[in-house]
This record gives structure tokens, C-alpha cells and sequence, in this order.
């Protein structure tokens, strides 16, 4: 039993639909206030947007933390992908014509920030050993 939870654990499929999921109700429920097309579009642009980030958020990381010695490598690589998050999620909202564009996106990029935070400093104190 334990086998197939980590494999499903470690199932990139499995990480893509949950952030599909999860981050596309979030848009739902963000913008809730508006007609159901435009809330059922918004959810489904930011479920497709996390699911894409999602699969290459860890790749980017240990991309970028191999380019970054000392305290540079515990900052620029987080800041990065989240300025990068940030900059592709408001840009594909605004032009899908997503209502509540800044309620839509705090959470996908707060949690996104904050796993490129964290996966960072793991590769970051690995390096340092």
C-alpha cells in the first residue's frame, strides 16, 4: 500500500490535476461575484495556468539555484520564480478578461512563492555541505 502512495505521490499527473484543481476552485471562488461565464473562464485559466507552473516551478529552481553562489543563491532564485509567476499570471488574466485579477492570483502565487522558497533553501543548504 505504501508503494503506491509514493508513486502516486511522485506522479507529476497527480501534482498537475491537484493544482489544477485546487488553484482553478480557488479562481472560482475569487471571482464568485461575477456571471458564471466569466467565473467558469477564470477558474479554468488559472487551473490550466498552475498546473503549467506547477510542472516546471521545480525544474526553474534548481535551474536557477546553480547560478547563484552565497546569499544570492537563497534569494534570487524564489524572487525570480515568483516574479516570473506573477508576471505570466497577470498577464494571461488580463487578457482572458478574468474580473478579479489580483484576488484570482494571491494564492497561486503565494503558495507557489512559497514552495520555490522553500525547495530553494533545501538545495541551497545541499550545496552548502
Amino acid at each position: 500500500m505504501s508503494d503506491w502512495i509514493g508513486r502516486l505521490g511522485r506522479s507529476s499527473a497527480v501534482h498537475v490535476s491537484f493544482a489544477f484543481l485546487a488553484m482553478g476552485s480557488w479562481a472560482l471562488f475569487a471571482n464568485r461575484a461575477h456571471p458564471l461565464p466569466r467565473m467558469l473562464l477564470a477558474g479554468f485559466v488559472q487551473g490550466a495556468l498552475s498546473g503549467c507552473l506547477t510542472l516546471f516551478l521545480k525544474s526553474a529552481v534548481e535551474s536557477l539555484s546553480k547560478r547563484f553562489s552565497r546569499s544570492a543563491a537563497f534569494i534570487a532564485p524564489p524572487l525570480i520564480a515568483c516574479l516570473g509567476s506573477a508576471s505570466i499570471l497577470i498577464v494571461i488574466h488580463t487578457l482572458s478578461g478574468t474580473p478579479e485579477i489580483l484576488r484570482t492570483v494571491a494564492v497561486p502565487l503565494a503558495v507557489s512563492t512559497s514552495y520555490a522558497a522553500i525547495y530553494n533553501y533545501s538545495i541551497a543548504i545541499a550545496k552548502g555541505k
